[in-house]
């Protein structure tokens, strides 16, 4: 029944992906014609909009991960353990992405691609630290044990994620508070006019719609990779 079910796919996923798609083709009109040119930073600002989205997604889904790592400790089974995997394989996904805006945005901004930035610096290690997370499961073969030790890492290092989003609150930063109480004249910082602020918020919403599409299409493949484990593991006598 499982099998059949992960078979055909869902009609509201199907939903999801047009969608999601609409959403994506709105935010690219919102971004680049409706969104007024910043005067200080020029065309190089409109990068924000994806940054600061993808920079978002990335601690939800890691947040995620987190809460299905609790729930899998609590009650195992196997959708936990793949809900948490796909979460993290994703949110390493935006968050390169988030990086590499950041970089773009932040040449102009602060006359350099890196900088020993808290915020940067915070984002880095939450990335390596997700990294590793991907690297213990691999040499891990028991898919209890790893599910196990991928739960038990995955709460653990969810506190890279809150460390990040307040680090720009905690230590002096270049990085702007888009979020919250924040002064436009932090370097990188600017004045959001109220289409500036519009075109954030749909591109938070169209990311995310997007994210929690992307999330269900991979936690199916990780009910068929799963699947396909049982056989080899059955095919070999373990």
């Amino acid at each position: 029944m499982a099998s059949t079910s992960l078979d055909r796919k869902p009609r509201l996923l199907q939903a999801l992906d047009i969608l999601s798609a609409l959403l994506m083709l709105g935010t690219i009109y919102m971004v680049f014609f409706y969104a007024p040119m910043e005067r200080v930073m020029g065309q190089v600002q409109r990068v924000f909009y994806f940054h600061a989205s993808s920079g978002w997604v990335t601690m939800v889904v890691l947040i995620i991960a987190a809460l299905a790592g609790i729930i899998y400790l609590i009650r195992p089974h196997k959708k936990w353990d793949v809900l948490a995997v796909a979460c993290v394989e994703i949110g390493l996904v935006f968050a390169f992405i988030c990086v590499t805006t950041g970089s773009i945005w932040a040449r102009p901004a602060w006359n350099t691609w890196w900088t020993w930035d808290p915020r940067v610096v915070t984002f880095t290690i939450l990335i390596l630290v997700y990294m590793a997370y991907m690297l213990l499961r691999q040499g891990i073969e028991d898919p209890q044990r790893r599910a196990r030790f991928g739960a038990i890492y995955a709460i653990l290092a969810a506190v890279t994620v809150p460390l990040t989003f307040f680090s720009i609150r905690i230590w002096r930063t270049l990085h702007p508070v888009v979020i919250g109480s924040g002064s436009a004249t932090a370097e990188g910082g600017f004045d959001m006019t109220r289409p500036m602020v519009w075109t954030l918020l749909f591109t938070l919403l169209a990311l995310t719609v997007f994210t929690l599409t992307l999330l269900w299409h991979r936690v199916r493949l990780g009910w068929l990779a799963d699947k396909v484990e049982e056989l080899r593991m059955k095919a070999f006598g373990r």
